[in-house]
């Protein structure tokens, strides 16, 4: 056993798409949130759980052409397909892998996530002809029900594994499930590449059961439940000791943190970074905000959002702009409508200088003048550190 660079523990090699997760450069394509299964232990949001909806990363997308700018904003090198399950939108899913092959070629590396519950010979032959290079199995550990169908995974020349969560009190089924991986191939031949065993999360959606049945995280700064971690290094020693020839990797929820996001992350930032923004070393952006009274960020901000006229503040934020410009001989390249957060985004310099003038009341006939607002002091100037992602998520705010 191994202990890798990337808070976690390895048996022989990581799969090809492990290998480009912790780089961040895999793109996380979420196809659908409906599923077949209702497993207790589901870390999917409320907003994604059984709804028909599709993220590119954090981007909740439409179409492919999103997805593909998603992919080179954070320079993919390939994609994760996950869900739900995809072959609930099977149609979707071969779209989306078709069209990714065609645009990044035939080394843009494809993973997919499904459960046994919709496997059979048709789907998998679509899957294969589309041009999928690997596919995880989420088998069902209460039940070996559908474990057979795994076997019919193996006509194809892809690299086949299988991805569980380490549930602390499943210590017998997850041994089931290792000796079954073991005996499973043709002629006697191991065909299933590798196995990747999971940090069990408490995940703060309605359909996670976890804490209900008794589960605890393993500190007040954590998601990942108590026991996993153990269990999963007891397993992985109990690979060794019994010669099974399997390459294991043990994911921990550390890694999904502060390697992969955070690679991610900084992939991204690279190429949505504004000449006015400064890049930090951790991936998120600094730069100044102009927020309207009515649209200043608070507690219930995405609410305030979504009720906003946003074409009728928009045009007013232009106008506030070519204002600014103007002005302050502002170059085009330093100043910007941010039209999702509905706000001015600048250079930190640049929004203190504002600032300042406001204070000494420099601007207030300029204001009045314009007829955009009733007094400079109307507009909220901020400081903002924030990620680099579709969402923009603020890290810190300072009003000046």
């Amino acid at each position: 056993m191994q202990k890798t660079p990337y808070y976690s523990y390895k048996l022989g090699t990581l799969p090809k798409g492990c290998q480009l997760c912790v780089k961040g450069s895999k793109l996380v394509m979420f196809i659908t949130g409906l599923c077949p299964r209702c497993c207790y232990f589901c870390p999917i949001s409320d907003k994604k759980y059984q709804k028909d909806v599709i993220y590119a990363d954090e981007w909740p997308i439409t179409d492919i052409k999103e997805a593909i700018k998603e992919a080179k904003l954070i320079n993919a090198e390939g994609a994760g397909i996950t869900g739900g399950d995809p072959l609930y939108k099977l149609d979707r899913t071969l779209k989306f892998i078709k069209a990714l092959k065609k645009q990044f070629g035939k080394k843009f590396h494809i993973h997919l996530y499904t459960s046994l519950n919709l496997i059979n010979e048709k789907n998998l032959n679509q899957l294969y002809k589309a041009g999928l290079d690997e596919i995880r199995f989420h088998l069902d550990l209460d039940s070996n029900r559908l474990w057979h169908r795994i076997k019919l995974a193996l006509n194809y020349n892809w690299d086949i594994g299988v991805e569980i969560p380490v549930i602390p009190k499943k210590e017998k089924h997850l041994k089931n499930i290792i000796i079954f991986l073991n005996k499973v191939g043709i002629n006697g031949k191991n065909k299933i590449k590798f196995l990747n065993l999971n940090e069990l999360e408490i995940a703060d959606n309605k359909v996670n059961k976890l804490l209900e049945l008794g589960y605890k995280t393993k500190d007040s700064m954590s998601y990942a439940v108590k026991g996993s971690e153990k269990l999963a290094l007891k397993l992985m020693d109990f690979i060794q000791k019994n010669n099974i020839k399997l390459n294991v990797h043990y994911c921990t929820a550390q890694l999904k943190d502060k390697v992969q996001l955070a690679n991610r992350i900084k992939r991204r930032a690279k190429n949505i970074k504004k000449t006015f923004d400064t890049l930090n070393k951790d991936g998120t952006l600094t730069r100044g905000a102009i927020y309207l009274k009515e649209l200043k960020p608070s507690f219930n901000y995405n609410s305030i959002l979504k009720k906003a006229n946003k074409t009728k503040t928009i045009n007013k934020l232009k106008k506030i702009k070519n204002n600014l410009k103007k002005d302050f001989k502002i170059n085009s390249k330093l100043i910007e409508i941010d039209k999702k957060k509905l706000r001015i985004i600048t250079s930190t310099k640049i929004v203190k200088k504002i600032k300042k003038e406001i204070n000494n009341n420099l601007l207030t006939n300029w204001a009045k003048d314009n007829k955009l607002l009733k007094n400079t002091k109307d507009l909220y100037l901020a400081v903002v550190t924030e990620y680099p992602t579709f969402d923009k998520i603020n890290l810190e705010l300072e009003f000046i």
